[in-house]
């Protein structure tokens, strides 16, 4: 860094992340830099010129550093924001992203149109963002979050306890559904859905950072889909409902696939681009 103010040190960090190719810099810089002040992003606006003590800008470096890098802004704060609420996210997770909220919001839909899910069932559920915000939401309900990697369910679990819901939360080491036991009102998931070949195409920050376990779909990025939805019947109760994310592209042969599983009222829901996001369905009784 060469200035000192915050103005100074904050078109420093502008430029350096610029050049490093980051989407955003500016926005990423002012977010690191509110770090420093407690969060206040808006003493960049208030205070332009306050001098920022010499422990504080080697703090600030190191972050503008990683991030240059291309190391997210997440794994930076060890945190990220999803339907109003902070996940603790690191390496061994998918980054929350707001395109997921969409199937929050197709859930909830459902439940305004009548429907009841009272034990869920969240497949790949990485940091546990998707459940732990459906069982915040829905309050009389419980659920189960599964995930082959051990070191996932650590952050799911965290979660949990952070944000109140480790009572109602179960966690379970499995293969999707090979350790799973019983039967749900709703099953969710936002399996890998990447074609293989695309994974390292991916930008920086998902390509080198994320886990490729969880973006990896197979050659042709609809593998998980397919094994999932031909398992449902046997942990879905009669009437239940499903829900995924999927990819640019897929929801349509998604949507296939329950259709010949015997699932009906299927939906295909759009994110705020107007991409079909999420398939849902239920199951015939």
């Amino acid at each position: 860094m060469i200035g000192t103010t915050i103005a100074e040190v904050l078109s420093d960090a502008t430029r350096l992340l610029r050049q490093a190719g980051v989407d955003g810099p500016r926005q990423d810089a002012r977010l690191l830099l509110a770090t420093l002040f407690d969060g206040d992003r808006e003493i960049v606006i208030r205070e332009p010129e306050r001098p920022i003590e010499a422990d504080a800008l080697n703090k600030y470096q190191v972050m503008i550093d990683r991030r240059a890098r291309r190391e997210p802004v997440s794994h930076i704060l060890g945190s990220r924001e999803f339907w109003s609420r902070n996940f603790v996210v690191n390496a061994h997770v998918l980054d929350p992203r707001p395109d997921s909220e969409t199937l929050i919001d197709a859930v909830l839909e459902r439940v305004k149109k009548g429907a009841e899910f009272d034990r869920l069932l969240d497949l790949g559920t990485g940091s546990g963002c998707l459940l732990l915000t459906l069982l915040a939401e829905l309050p009389e309900a419980e659920g189960v979050g599964v995930d082959q990697s051990e070191d996932a369910l650590v952050v799911a679990k965290e979660n949990a306890l952070r944000l109140g819901l480790e009572a109602r939360t179960d966690f379970l080491q499995s293969d999707w559904f090979s350790a799973v036991e019983g039967q749900y009102d709703l099953i969710l998931s936002n399996p890998p859905y990447i074609e293989t070949e695309d994974v390292p195409l991916l930008q920086p920050e998902v390509a080198q950072y994320e886990p490729h376990a969880a973006l990896d779909g197979g050659p042709d990025g609809l593998i998980c889909y397919r094994h999932i939805i031909s398992e449902l019947g046997h942990y879905l109760r009669s009437g239940g409902y499903t829900i995924f994310e999927v990819g640019q592209g897929q929801a349509d042969i998604v949507a296939n696939y329950l259709e010949d599983m015997n699932f009906i009222q299927i939906e295909i829901h759009n994110d705020l681009a107007s991409i079909g996001r999420c398939v849902s369905g239920q199951l015939k009784k």
